[in-house]
Parts: C-alpha cells; sequence; structure tokens
C-alpha cells in the first residue's frame, strides 16, 4: 500500500453512526491484522529487512497509537496513555506531533516485547469500546473511518513486509505453507478493449469514504485508447527477458536504465535461478516454481515502462484506468480469497482483472487533482507534501482487503520499488493499433519464447486460405473428404435440429463449403453470421453465400472466432445455432478447447445448439501421411505463415533454411506440425532478431484427435450438454450436437 499515512479521509465518508455497527467495525479489523500476524514468530514480528520496510510488531503498535492519538486522546474523558515513550517509538511521519524513531532504524527497537505491544492493543480496543459505545457521530465517525482504513493500508504492509524479509532468508521461509500454488489455465494472447475517450469525469464521488487524495472530482479529457483485457503474465515477462529486455537500453528511461546497470536487475524482484536453470519465485507460500500463466509482479515503474515500450504499447493513465474500471465490479482475487500471490486471468469477456491481483503501474506521477487542499491539522500532514516523485498505481493486490479499494483509490511508490504486489497492464493509443497489429505482438511473444510457437489462426491469409482448401482435395486428407460425406448424409437430420427464423452462427468461416449443405437442407435459417479473422477470405464467402442465397441475411463479423464478445444486430432476438465444422477444434489444447466452449457458450445465449465438427483418434500412419503429403501442399501451407511474416512485419524469413515437420504425439493425442530449422541461423521481425539453432522448431500448429465420449466431458465442463453425435466410416470422423 501507499507509504503510511500519506492519505487522509474524505469529508464525504460513510459515518457509522449507529453504535454496536461502528463498534463491530472497529472489532472486525482489528482481529484481521492480528490474525496476519499469528502465523508469525517472535522473531519474525521484530525483523526488519530493508528501510522501506518495517517489523510486524511496529505496524501492530503503529495502528494501535493511531486510534490512541488521534481518537482517544482528544475524544475520550480521562483517557490515559498506555505509556508515554510510544508515541516516539510508533508515529510515523506526524511532525506535527512531535518527533519519532527514524524509519530505517525500526529493525532497532528490541524494546518493548510482543506481549506489551499485545497489552497495548487490548488497552486501546477496550478505550474505543467505551469510545464508541454511544455511536460514532461528526467528526469522530471521519476519523474512525480514516483510522480503519489507515489499519487495512497496513494489513497489506505486513504481507509486503513479510515477504521481503523472508525472501533474504536462505531458508525461504513460507507464511502460508500449502501443497501447491494453483497453475491457471493459459488465458491466452491478452485482447484488447477499445474505448471512445472524449471529456469524462475522475475522482470519487461521495457518498463513501475516500482519502482526500482521491478527490476533487473533475473532469478530464482522454483521446481514443484501448486497454489489454488482462494483466502481462509471467511467461511474457520470460519472452521479454528472452529478447534481452534486460540489457537493451534503447527500451528503458534514463533513470530506469542506470537503476539496471546499478542494481544488475536481470528479472522481477523475488525471482531467482533453480539448480536446473529454470526460474523459481519467493512467495507467500515459499519459493516455488514459477507460474507462467499468473500475472507478473514485484516489478518496478521503470520495468513496466520499458515492457510496455518492448511489446509497442505504452502503460495507462490514471484517468484512462479509472475511466474504465468505472465500468466493471470491484471484485477480483483479494486477501480473503487466501491466495496470497496474483491469480491466472479467468476466461470471461471484456475487461479482466481489474481489481486485485497486483497493483496496476499508470504513466502518471502521483499530483493533486485540481481544487485539491490538505486538510488542516495533522491527520492531513502528509498527502501533499508527498505529492512528488512517485507514480500513481491503481486497483489493489492479492495482499489488499475486500471492500478496501474502488476506482478511484489512489496508490503511489516511487519508480524503482518493487517489493510491493505491483504489475502491469498494457494501453495503446487508437493510432498504436491496427488490425495487423495483434498479429504482430503474438508473432514477436510466440518467437520469443524459449520454445518458439506461432498462433495456427495466422494460417489463414488469403494464400493460406487457398491452400488449406487445396490440401482439403488431397488424397492423403481425409478430415474434409470425412466430413463432407458425413454432411451429404446427415444433413436432413443436422437441419432438423435447427429451429425456424435462426441465426446460423459459423465460427472460423473460410470458404463456408460445408455450411451450404446446411443452408440447402435448412431453409428456416433467416440469417447467417460467418466470423473469420481474415477479412480477405470472409469477404469473398459472403459475397459468395448472398449470391447464392438471396433470400438469406448474411452479416459477416471480422473478429477472432476464440474470443469474439458479440453477434452483429441483425442476428438479434433470433434462435442461435452455432456451426464450427473442421475439426478445428482440434487446433486447441483441452484447457482451450473447455475455454473456447465457454465463450461460444456466452456468445450465443443459454439454450443455443453448437454442431461441432471432430476427428476422431486412429492409426498413426493415416494421420502423419494428412498433415505431410506426398505433393508438399501441407508443406507450402507451413512455410507460408512465414511468407506472411515477411510481407506484414518486415521480416526477412529465409524459407529455404526450415522444412516442414508433422509428428504424432500419442501421449498428447495430437498431430503436430512444425517449421525446423535446418541451419543455424538469425531472422529479423519488426526490427528484432530471432536466432535459431539447427534443428530447432517453431510449433505452428496441434491438431487433436478425440473419442465423442471425451469431447462430451470437455464440452460439460464448458455448459454444454452433449446431445447427438453423427460418426462416420473410417477413417472415422464425427459432428457432434452440443446444447447450452
Amino acid at each position: 500500500m501507499s507509504p503510511t499515512d500519506k492519505a487522509i479521509f474524505s469529508p464525504a465518508a460513510e459515518r457509522p453512526t449507529d453504535a454496536r455497527g461502528a463498534l463491530g467495525r472497529f472489532r472486525r479489523v482489528r482481529e484481521a491484522t492480528l490474525a496476519l500476524a499469528a502465523p508469525l514468530s517472535p522473531e519474525d514480528q521484530l525483523a526488519q529487512s530493508m528501510p522501506d520496510a518495517s517489523p510486524t510488531k511496529w505496524h501492530l503498535a503503529h495502528t494501535t497509537w493511531f486510534f490512541e492519538t488521534f481518537l482517544l486522546t482528544p475524544h475520550l474523558a480521562n483517557y490515559r496513555l498506555f505509556d508515554p515513550a510510544f508515541g516516539y517509538l510508533f508515529n510515523s511521519y506526524y511532525e506535527a506531533i512531535g518527533p519519532r524513531q527514524p524509519r530505517p532504524q525500526r529493525g532497532l527497537l528490541t524494546r518493548p516485547p510482543l506481549e506489551r505491544v499485545l497489552a497495548y492493543r487490548a488497552h486501546v480496543d477496550e478505550a474505543m469500546g467505551r469510545l464508541l459505545a454511544k455511536g460514532a457521530p461528526g467528526e469522530l465517525a471521519d476519523l474512525l473511518n480514516l483510522g480503519l482504513a489507515h489499519e487495512e493500508q497496513h494489513q497489506e504492509l505486513i504481507l509486503m513486509d513479510i515477504l521481503h524479509l523472508f525472501a533474504q532468508s536462505p531458508l525461504k521461509p513460507a507464511y502460508a505453507p500449502a501443497p501447491a500454488l494453483p497453475v491457471g489455465r493459459d488465458p491466452g494472447p491478452a485482447g484488447e478493449v477499445a474505448f471512445a475517450g472524449g471529456l469524462v469525469e475522475i475522482g470519487h464521488q461521495g457518498g463513501g469514504f475516500a482519502f482526500d487524495n482521491e478527490g476533487p472530482r473533475h473532469k478530464a479529457y482522454l483521446e481514443p485508447y484501448r486497454l489489454a483485457d488482462r494483466l502481462v503474465t509471467n511467461a511474457e515477462w520470460l519472452a521479454f527477458m528472452a529478447d534481452g529486455g534486460y540489457a537493451r537500453p534503447e527500451l528503458w528511461l534514463s533513470e530506469g536504465w542506470a537503476r539496471v546497470q546499478a542494481e544488475a536487475w536481470e528479472a522481477p524482484l523475488y525471482w531467482e535461478r533453480g539448480p536446473d536453470g529454470a526460474w523459481l519465485a519467493m512467495t507467500l507460500q515459499g519459493r516455488r516454481a514459477l507460474a507462467p500463466h499468473a500475472p507478473v509482479t514485484h516489478v518496478s515503474f521503470y520495468e513496466a515502462d520499458a515492457f510496455a515500450t518492448w511489446a509497442g504499447a505504452r502503460l495507462p493513465t490514471e484517468a484512462e484506468w479509472e475511466a474504465a474500471a468505472a465500468l466493471v465490479d470491484v471484485s477480483g482475487n483479494f486477501r480473503e480469497q487466501r491466495q496470497f500471490g496474483p491469480a491466472a486471468a479467468r476466461s470471461q469477456p471484456g475487461l479482466r482483472q481489474m481489481f486485485g491481483d497486483v497493483w496496476e503501474w499508470t504513466r502518471s506521477a502521483y499530483s493533486p487533482y485540481p481544487g485539491f487542499h490538505p486538510a488542516a491539522g495533522a491527520v492531513g500532514e502528509y498527502n501533499g507534501k508527498f505529492m512528488v516523485g512517485q507514480m500513481v498505481l491503481r486497483g489493489g493486490c492479492c495482499a489488499s482487503p475486500e471492500g478496501h479499494v474502488r476506482a478511484s483509490y489512489r496508490n503511489f511508490f516511487y519508480p524503482h520499488q518493487r517489493w510491493m504486489f505491483s504489475g502491469v497492464r498494457l494501453a495503446w493509443d487508437e493510432d498504436m493499433r491496427t488490425d495487423a497489429s495483434s498479429f504482430e505482438r503474438d508473432v514477436l511473444a510466440g518467437l520469443g519464447k524459449p520454445r518458439k510457437a506461432l498462433p495456427a489462426k495466422y494460417f489463414y491469409d488469403a494464400e493460406g486460405s487457398r491452400l488449406f482448401e487445396e490440401i482439403t482435395e488431397l488424397p492423403e486428407y481425409y478430415p474434409t473428404r470425412t466430413e463432407l460425406s458425413l454432411m451429404r448424409d446427415k444433413a436432413a437430420e443436422m437441419a432438423a435440429v435447427i429451429p425456424q427464423g435462426a441465426a446460423l452462427v459459423e465460427l472460423g468461416s473460410g470458404a463456408s463449403t460445408k455450411t451450404r449443405l446446411l443452408l440447402d437442407a435448412a431453409p428456416q435459417v433467416a440469417t447467417y453470421v460467418p466470423i473469420d479473422i481474415s477479412r480477405s477470405a470472409l469477404d469473398e464467402a459472403a459475397r459468395a453465400i448472398a449470391r447464392d442465397y438471396p433470400n438469406l441475411r448474411v452479416a459477416p463479423l471480422v473478429e477472432d472466432f476464440t474470443k469474439a464478445l458479440a453477434l452483429p444486430a441483425e442476428a438479434k432476438d433470433q434462435p442461435r445455432v452455432g456451426f464450427f465444422p473442421g475439426s478445428t477444434i482440434g487446433n486447441l489444447t483441452p484447457g482451450e478447447v473447455v475455454e473456447f466452449l465457454e465463450n461460444a457458450r456466452r456468445l450465443l445465449g443459454e439454450g443455443a445448439e453448437f454442431l461441432v465438427g471432430i476427428d476422431l483418434v486412429k492409426d498413426e500412419e493415416t494421420l502423419v501421411a494428412a498433415y505431410d503429403d506426398a505433393q508438399g501442399v501441407t508443406a507450402a501451407f507451413n512455410l507460408n505463415l512465414l511468407t506472411r511474416i515477411n510481407r506484414e512485419l518486415g521480416g526477412d524469413f529465409d524459407l529455404a533454411k526450415f522444412r516442414h515437420k508433422a509428428v504424432w504425439n500419442g501421449e498428447a493425442s495430437r498431430i503436430e506440425m512444425h517449421l525446423e530449422s535446418k541451419v543455424e541461423h538469425a531472422a529479423h521481425v519488426a526490427g528484432r532478431v530471432f536466432r535459431f539453432a539447427a534443428g530447432e522448431t517453431i510449433h505452428t500448429e496441434n491438431s487433436y484427435k478425440f473419442t465423442v465420449e471425451g469431447f462430451g466431458r470437455l464440452a460439460a465442463q464448458a455448459g454444454w450438454k452433449l446431445e447427438r453425435a453423427w460418426e462416420s466410416a473410417a477413417p472415422s470422423f464425427a459432428v457432434v450436437l452440443l446444447r447450452a
């Protein structure tokens, strides 16, 4: 949280005037602080790891001193100070109150012992009970709200400081031991959410507690911008490191580069190499293997800014962040979830992880809002004079108490600090992003991985789509031939499940060849919505369908079909039937299949139907031949991905230095396609260099093979029921009917 005592209350604070409510809330917050200290030994409570940190025992005493100084002494008649010396020991920044123990020397306070600190808390808590016995009217309610919010800040500080302390120990102790940290599913490439900008209002609106640095509410003008829909992950940070992120001065602000050099930064704080060279991270649950899909944390503003530059992005301003956050619920991974670390992004449309997990760096300097004036007296002493030299963070973290943060909450740290739970969300100006930029980002990230990989969805530019249609005519490539035969035989049965006036939504439509069989058998379809990432292929297919089916409304949607959030208006208020032929779903991992089906259920709506083509498990010889044909068409299809990179991203791949490779991975039940480097060489893409060893591959596609029963189990995880399956003779293929 912000360095202690830098923020004070809003005059518009919610006032718990009811005696029972005020006292109950006070006790709950105080008990929560003690509960955080409970797992610690007396030695842990005393220790301090750096000048920015404080011993847990000091936090327990300081939060108690706050109530004694600002509530009891001025407002409770005949209150007796527990120990006058504690005013010096446990004051933090309040110059008007008097001198204090220097912060860097708090770890020298071997006295008072923990037992006396706990007695101090009991003494103050008893007196606060008497003070609040008749409620908390007026100024007292404001001070109580401030004191409780201040204590919640210190609850987070306790966890931050303990993690830093334990990280210094060679024993790497755990604050909250657990069998294993949740791994989480791969969230896939980050999406982008667009905002129109314009004149917005930011700052606290009143009607509840807020620190005074959250106001006054005021207008701000924003240019159109985009935010990443999730936080940057550890895997993406590893790609940044693999690309020399900590060794490239052109990515860094001058002061940040100086810090990198002076302190030999090569990774986020708490990362270290294991015996096998793999990265480990120190967490509140001890030293653990790095969770690749979890948000990166413990990075400075300098690191966040360098990563954003490397990614062709920037950090959001705090006004951009707040305007976006005001549109989502304040929910997320907070301390009460007891994860004690950031979690992988969940599968859901729109902005994710805006609250909880990690504090998000913004590019905004911490300064006063227009019209800000610090409150009078000691309690308002520190906001104004700390409004220089620090940067704003937003959103809360996994150590923040639930209910403590809000969209207007402004946290702030110096740009070099890393021991807090701080992470990164990317932003772009509207003119920074084009249709090709997502392609660029995914290519750069994929080639930067230790095991290079590229998303299969980028195969399908105009040439790739043409080559794939040629592949479907090859004698070795049975899936299209078998599926077409199955659909010719069973199209009437499949069409019979489609309601009158339905919208047929085809995900990844390509040339829409199989769709015609369904449309011919189902004249009751009113609207056809083809979705494809390739505008050229989509436009061509949509024009052909519109020409040949003049009574059918055609509403094409240019979108990544795995992420589409909404259908065109033409499909509104119609029964919806999804169509996903061609065994394209086999390109996804089992976890991605579940996530894709979850997204499809949200897109199509409850009660929708979904026809999905799946290739079934069969002998290895048949499978490998289908993906490595004798004429070399599949090889050309695979290599065309490098041609597209050269054409659209300024790459210089020499296709003669790569060969197509297809292998059956029986353990994973999938065919894998790779581009294998024949020789050691380097290639350049978008100004970056990527080196290849002889025999090193770029993994370009997986094609999973299923059983009907196994696919039904995956569908059930995503909220679908498998109602029916049509299966061909060998080489076996199936079309299944799912219902949401």
